[in-house]
């Protein structure tokens, strides 16, 4: 075979494969995290309404989670075999010290 239809194959090929990326998207099967944008109101940066605020690793098998659903942020601390609902709806405003903490920690 030459050089040519070498990379003419490999070109074949890369355009297979983005043919096929383009069809999965379109029928979401796929999702690209980087190009999301912002859809809507209680969406993250990232365009998803779930997102990890901190984890904090107790063990090596248990942690807790800072988590943000929607509109409303909640701690849930994670083990093995279960999940368990710490605290919900944290307030992070500024007159708590929970609120202070966390929006400092963001900062």
């Amino acid at each position: 075979m030459q050089l040519t239809e070498q990379i003419g194959m490999v070109l074949l090929v890369f355009a297979l494969m983005g043919g096929l990326l383009w069809l999965a998207k379109r029928r979401g099967m796929a999702s690209f995290p980087i190009a999301s944008f912002p859809k809507g109101l209680g969406r993250g940066a990232n365009g998803r309404r779930l997102e990890v605020l901190e984890r904090v690793p107790l063990t090596p098998q248990h942690a807790l989670h800072l988590v943000r659903v929607a509109e409303r942020t909640v701690l849930i601390a994670t083990a093995p075999s279960s999940c368990t609902l710490l605290e919900a709806p944290v307030a992070l405003d500024a007159s708590s010290a929970l609120g202070r903490d966390l929006l400092r920690s963001n900062q």
